[in-house]
């Protein structure tokens, strides 16, 4: 069993470790578009970016409860920082779920010491529908062929590696691809609207040739089955990345409404101010206590994760684009300028809405589940 004191004594240091990386910074990257390599390397090499990760493979073991607080404490810090955590999480936790024995100690030990990677599911035709996806993986001999182009994939242009779903056989397969594998040219996506440096691109695979170990286990199963996993871990971690935007909104907006003077008193002191306080302030509760409920479950291998995860991820991210609405509408022209924590949050929420999973799939899925539990 593991020791909860020593993983919150994990998450502090690590915590501790983001603050001072990423101290006030966040605003420039964003204004460059992109991340200090640099940064990212000292953070993936002391396990921060997959902070679940076992130890024996160089990780920090942490809980889905202690990583999710983690990634909510990078998240009210920089957004950008965050989607690299939640990318990074992801393709770890694709080996570590889909993996044989020597493919985790091999990868889940470069994912630990420096190296980044990001997972590709999306196409220029196939979002939401990945049914639809049409890059393939066939055997030759004891080579696997890739070919195939990957749309909007999070630290693409700064990845080392990336874990890469397409159709296999009647099937689909996850494949471990290294991006300075010939074949592969990666093109970042200019001017994103939200997680500006998080390093977003494109990927061309053509006739990518790599060893037959390099695919995963589980292919030829359908693809919902392969994806389902990682997808549970995204959306668990934008969830509580999202928890962390409205605390940077709750912090900025609350310390704005207590300094500025209007009308001969304190912006708070106006009952229209002081509402938007409010509805900030359960907008965060509600979410982190779904986040901590979808962590909950997953700790406890619950049957109820995959849900649990959805309905964190919807609440959070519409929580999230509206609270960051809230705070713009706060601190009104001081909102409104492009790099402060507000602005950003203001854009970096809503794409929350739309990444794993957009709001209206979220629905979709909990729909059904309604109606399976209570009709």
């Amino acid at each position: 069993m593991s020791d909860p004191s020593g993983g919150r004594s994990a998450r502090a240091d690590a915590e501790q470790l983001a603050t001072e990386l990423i101290g006030d910074r966040a605003d420039a990257w964003d204004r460059a578009g992109e991340l200090p390599l640099d940064l990212l390397r000292e953070l993936g090499g002391k396990g921060v970016l997959c902070a679940q990760v076992p130890a024996e493979h160089g990780g920090l073991g942490l809980s889905s409860a202690d990583n999710g607080e983690l990634t909510a404490h990078v998240g009210s810090l920089c957004s950008s920082v965050r989607s690299v955590m939640t990318s990074q999480g992801m393709a770890a936790w694709t080996v570590e779920r889909l993996g044989s024995e020597e493919q985790k100690a091999h990868y889940l030990s470069l994912l630990t010491s420096g190296r980044l990677a990001g997972v590709a599911f999306s196409e220029p035709g196939a979002g939401s529908d990945l049914g639809a996806m049409t890059t393939t993986l066939r055997t030759e001999g004891d080579t696997l062929v890739l070919d195939g182009r990957k749309a909007w994939i999070t630290v693409g242009a700064y990845a080392d590696l990336l874990v890469v779903f397409g159709r296999h056989g009647a099937g689909a397969g996850a494949v471990v691809v290294p991006t300075d594998a010939p074949g592969v040219t990666v093109e970042r996506v200019a001017d994103p609207m939200g997680c500006r440096a998080a390093g977003h691109a494109n990927v061309t695979f053509d006739d990518v040739r790599l060893p037959a170990d390099s695919l995963l286990g589980g292919a030829g199963l359908p693809v919902d089955w392969l994806v389902t996993s990682a997808l549970t871990f995204g959306r668990v971690s934008v969830a509580w990345g999202c928890v962390g935007i409205l605390r940077a909104c709750l912090r900025a907006a609350a310390s704005h409404a207590a300094t500025r003077r209007q009308f001969g008193s304190p912006l708070a002191d106006h009952q229209l101010v002081a509402r938007h306080l409010a509805e900030l302030h359960v907008a965060q509760e509600a979410s982190a206590r779904c986040c901590e409920q979808a962590s909950r479950c997953w700790d406890e291998n619950s049957p109820e994760l995959v849900t649990s995860a959805v309905t964190a991820k919807h609440l959070a991210a519409g929580n999230a684009a509206r609270g960051a609405t809230a705070a713009v509408q706060v601190l009104a022209s001081a909102g409104a300028q492009d790099g402060g924590p507000v602005a950003r949050a203001y854009r970096d929420a809503k794409l929350m809405e739309i990444i794993e999973g957009s709001n209206e799939i979220s629905q979709l899925l909990l729909g059904k589940h309604a109606l399976a539990v209570w009709s």
